[in-house]
């Protein structure tokens, strides 16, 4: 475990609110780029990665050494959660922190098991994305028995007690959110078809808030299918809701994987001059979506911001000398094809 350190970190996001949306829980704020940006796409300009700041040094280890950060992330092949390990080890160098990033591979049981591991190995702090939010409580109340502080980001868990502190984003509130911007564009008629994740509990969450958000404007939800949170089950699942609703005019999509399936498969039943996709998650698919016009509006999340809050987070906690709040936000975005160009950075590396 670990002793003291030489500098504390406020946990501030450097993101400019701006009133796109204005009225709506500041839990789920909509935000300009994280880097800073916010101009239209309009000015051909780009913005730039963000670079975390007020990074705090890491404290030494009572038994010498650098300390040592755990992270358990989902998977490894969606660039949300590659994103966010980029901005868990981007805190992890600027802080002098040696980092072990361990794969869940979509599976609860996978991720009980590295929580354990890292326990075993020894860690000063772990970040975790939960797979499943009740699976992996018994793991982390354990590494918390074991003294080392547990940070949960992007998914939390049903027992908050298993957790020190939780960074992401409201999700039900973004999915609503999502659902009254939606209302606009499309006037209130119509069916929704939706690509889900099932085994999901923020995607679940995305859902319920849209399908109350869109319902009580006086749209209906139609088919619902389950896509995994794998991309090529995904776009086997939407194709499948297009041929059995041939009619459809609607998709919502509530993730990345879900995002990517929804626009292969108007591609692959050309259908993009008939279906209006809107989703969570910027990907190159979703990018040649909006470009093309056939997806709308996508909610964007700070995935390096994720990362770099729960780093932040999980040292101030175990060097113990900065109070850390149990929730921390981190907004979001809508993207449309007039802002676009402000969030580039997303599909760059």
């Amino acid at each position: 475990m670990v002793s003291t350190r030489s500098s504390v970190a406020a946990l501030a996001l450097g993101v400019l609110v701006v009133g796109a949306l204005a009225g709506c829980d500041s839990a789920a704020s909509t935000g300009s780029a994280p880097g800073g940006s916010s101009s239209s796409s309009g000015s051909g300009a780009s913005a730039a990665r963000p670079t975390p700041t007020d990074v705090p040094t890491a404290c030494t280890p009572d038994d010498g050494g650098a300390f040592q950060l755990g992270m358990v992330d989902i998977n490894e092949q969606t660039a949300f959660f590659t994103q966010m390990n980029q901005g868990v080890q981007d805190v992890a160098d600027a802080a002098g922190a040696d980092l072990q990033i361990v794969s869940g591979d979509n599976d609860s049981a996978t991720q009980v098991t590295a929580v354990e591991n890292l326990v075993a190995s020894g860690v000063d702090a772990i970040i975790v994305d939960p797979v499943d939010a009740t699976a992996l409580v018994p793991a982390l109340k354990a590494a918390k028995a074991a003294g080392i502080p547990v940070v949960a980001a992007d998914g939390s868990v049903d027992d908050t007690t298993a957790i020190d502190a939780y960074v992401g984003t409201a999700n039900v509130e973004g999915g609503a959110q999502l659902g009254e911007a939606f209302l606009e564009r499309t006037g209130g008629e119509g069916e929704i078809g939706v690509v889900g994740a099932l085994n999901s509990a923020i995607q679940i969450q995305r859902q319920d808030g849209f399908t109350d958000a869109v319902e009580a404007g006086g749209m209906t939800i139609g088919t619902v299918v389950d896509g995994h949170n794998v991309n090529e089950d995904a776009q086997t699942a939407a194709e499948n809701l297009l041929t059995g609703s041939p009619d459809l005019e609607y998709i919502y999509a509530t993730g990345e994987p879900a995002l990517n399936g929804a626009v292969a498969a108007v591609k692959s039943q050309g259908a993009q001059d008939r279906v209006t996709i809107v989703g969570w998650d910027l990907s190159a698919s979703a990018v040649e979506g909006l470009n093309a016009g056939y997806v709308t509006d996508v909610i964007q999340q700070d995935t390096f911001g994720f990362g770099q809050e729960a780093a932040k987070a999980a040292l101030d906690l175990a060097c113990g000398t900065a109070d850390v709040p149990s929730t921390i936000d981190v907004p979001i975005t809508i993207v449309t094809p007039d802002n676009l160009a402000d969030f580039s950075y997303y599909l760059e590396g």
